[in-house]
């Protein structure tokens, strides 16, 4: 094990700063991110669990917000179901140089939370 990261989300002050700044979708989520959860009745929880996952994985890589982009760690989804995730750019650069070769991912969330962990492995 590399890393391991946890982060929790408040799904209704992710939602206000969502509406105050809807630009934030595309700076914080790739366009596939987006695409999968927008045929969601409501994927406010969704994005704030794969938000809560990309600062888990930032926690497990050892550094903190700002050090990467946030659309550089992707949160998709195995043909399973099971969560995974995705390192690009810079965030790829660094886990390579961990000697980071797989991510496992946990997300879950409710109408109030969303949580994730991250183990860089």
């Amino acid at each position: 094990m590399i890393g391991v990261g946890l982060d929790a989300v408040d799904v209704a002050r992710f939602r206000r700063v969502l509406d105050r700044r809807p630009r934030i979708l595309e700076r914080v989520f790739t366009p596939a991110e987006r695409a999968h959860l927008a045929g969601r009745a409501d994927p406010v929880p969704g994005l704030a669990a794969r938000f809560a996952a990309k600062e888990a994985a930032m926690k497990a890589l050892g550094v903190g917000l700002g050090t990467i982009g946030l659309a550089e760690l992707e949160v998709l989804d195995l043909p399973s179901g099971a969560p995974t995730l995705v390192a690009t750019g810079r965030a790829a650069e660094l886990a390579e140089r961990l000697g980071v070769s797989a991510f496992s991912v946990s997300l879950t969330h409710t109408d109030t939370l969303a949580g994730a962990i991250v183990l860089a492995s």
